[in-house]
């Protein structure tokens, strides 16, 4: 796709929107003239520019783009947008709302059920939820074309605190009940969120020394800035939920312990699958080998790219080698070359076609310059006389009948090995379930891959204990862990209205 600038994207959004205000204004646009409204691209940095710096790619649609956009949607009487969402967010009213200009009350519906759109409108993949489902991108069979909810639901999120227009959610009368929560991940904030609501006293415990969990750790500046995540967090914070962190639940204090001797009526785990998974290949413990986790952890977390205040050393390299084609592939690829690589691989044993990653990542990270190395897979990792990474063997695939996802299977072509030169790689193949939990408290029944086991309402096998996120589901979105978290928090508010 051809990168357009900015500043043309948006000079189009204005006369798109000069040409259709009246009819906005008096709400008399047909079904016909809506479809006929042309999709609104997001902004962005030059990817010039942008692949050596920090700041976040996209940059957000303008007013005018933003209500020319809002104006695309159907207003569909069955909602099957709202369907596809996990939070089930009333999207039909609230882009109606932004279609008129009025974006406060915009995300103060979206409130009623996401406390973290400005979150959501940057991560989570609306293409496979809400847009998936929306009646625009099906009447055109291409759900590339369907109404840009997540866009919006951006614009109006950062409106709301560009503006300082934020309010803080309501709390009811003080029940007298303490809730404690395990991480503060998106599924950890939204159950505090709920629960605090209900007027119950709400602990949340982080192991790190910041909170936001992988929204913090994971998800790089230039995807999510951080100051957002904070905002998040502080709104939860004038509620009066409590955060303690560099508290580590399992070590610090066990979970029977916050329930038996702190105190506390419940507990909520959303410790997330923070476990990396590797290859197991020869080579795999040589200097500048990297997890995907450690990596942007260190960049994230740390800042790596910060020389001068940095809280961990930088690991030069020239050439990396990325392991992986998801969303974490695409992070770590990119924060490479903002870590100063000149050339970044990312090698898969698939085809573009089968790649997990949202496109809209997937072509940020082309127009950057990461390179794909397609129907190839690392078979041993090669290094010198330090120790340190100086190569990568590799074969080549082909792919073969579908597996049970629908993908085809790769099938290694017999004598292709070849090799080639880099000096760091990095692992992205996913993350299993931390087992700190599970080994500290007994009684806590986990699956084979690790993985808290709860019921429909996000209960354990525990008296008051509930479990969402990551650690249920295994690696997954953040919508995902909000949805579960929204879950689990009705099941302890009604359990707790009960005692």
């Amino acid at each position: 796709m051809e990168f357009i600038s900015a500043e043309k994207l948006q000079q189009k959004a204005v006369e798109e929107y000069n040409k259709i205000k009246d009819k906005i204004v008096n709400d008399i646009l047909t079904i016909k003239e809506r479809m006929a409204i042309e999709q609104q691209e997001m902004p962005a940095q030059d990817p010039k520019i942008r692949a050596k710096n920090m700041s976040e790619v996209a940059t957000g649609y303008t007013k005018e783009q933003a209500i020319v956009e809002a104006n695309r949607c159907l207003q569909c009487k069955t909602q099957p947008c709202v369907a596809g969402c996990p939070v089930s967010v009333p999207i039909p009213e609230f882009l109606a709302a932004v279609s008129k200009g009025e974006f406060k009350t915009a995300v103060d519906i979206i409130k009623t059920t996401n406390l973290l759109p400005a979150i959501c409108g940057r991560v989570c993949p609306q293409e496979k939820q809400c847009q998936e489902q929306c009646t625009v991108g099906k009447t055109y069979k291409d759900a590339e074309k369907a109404v840009s909810i997540g866009r919006i639901e951006r614009f109006v999120a950062d409106y709301e605190r560009e503006n300082n227009l934020e309010t803080i959610p309501a709390v009811a009368e003080e029940t007298g009940k303490k809730v404690a929560i395990i991480g503060s991940g998106p599924a950890g904030l939204t159950v505090a969120a709920d629960v605090r609501r209900a007027g119950h006293s709400v602990t949340i415990f982080e192991a790190f020394h910041k909170t936001g969990g992988v929204m913090v750790y994971g998800i790089p500046e230039f995807r999510l800035p951080k100051a957002i995540v904070a905002k998040e967090v502080e709104i939860l914070e004038k509620m009066g939920v409590e955060f303690r962190t560099n508290f580590l639940v399992g070590r610090t204090n066990t979970l029977t312990q916050l329930l038996e001797e702190k105190g506390y009526d419940a507990a909520f785990i959303g410790t997330g699958a923070g476990l990396p998974k590797f290859m197991n290949i020869e080579g795999e413990n040589l200097i500048g080998v990297f997890s995907a986790n450690e990596y942007l952890t260190r960049a994230n977390l740390m800042k790596a790219y910060d020389e001068d205040k940095a809280a961990t050393p930088l690991y030069p390299a020239k050439h990396v080698v990325v392991c992986g084609a998801g969303n974490v592939a695409m992070d770590a690829a990119r924060m490479a070359l903002r870590l100063g690589a000149e050339k970044v691989d990312i090698v898969y044993r698939r085809t573009r076609n089968e790649m997990p990653a949202r496109r809209e990542e997937i072509a940020h990270a082309e127009e950057e310059g990461v390179n794909f190395r397609f129907l190839e897979n690392p078979v041993k990792i090669l290094g010198d006389e330090q120790g340190k990474v100086c190569g990568i063997v590799c074969l080549d695939y082909e792919l073969g009948e579908p597996d049970e996802s629908g993908r085809r299977s790769p099938v290694a072509i017999p004598g292709s090995e070849h090799e080639f030169a880099c000096d760091a790689v990095i692992v992205a193949l996913g993350n299993g379930s931390n087992p700190l939990m599970v080994q500290t408290t007994p009684g806590l029944e986990a699956n084979k891959w690790g993985q808290i086991i709860v019921d429909d309402n996000g209960k354990t096998s525990i008296d008051k204990v509930w479990a969402g996120g990551d650690i249920v589901l295994g690696a997954a979105t953040v919508i995902l862990a909000m949805g579960e978290g929204r879950k689990a928090a009705a099941s302890i508010n009604e359990f707790l209205k009960n005692r």
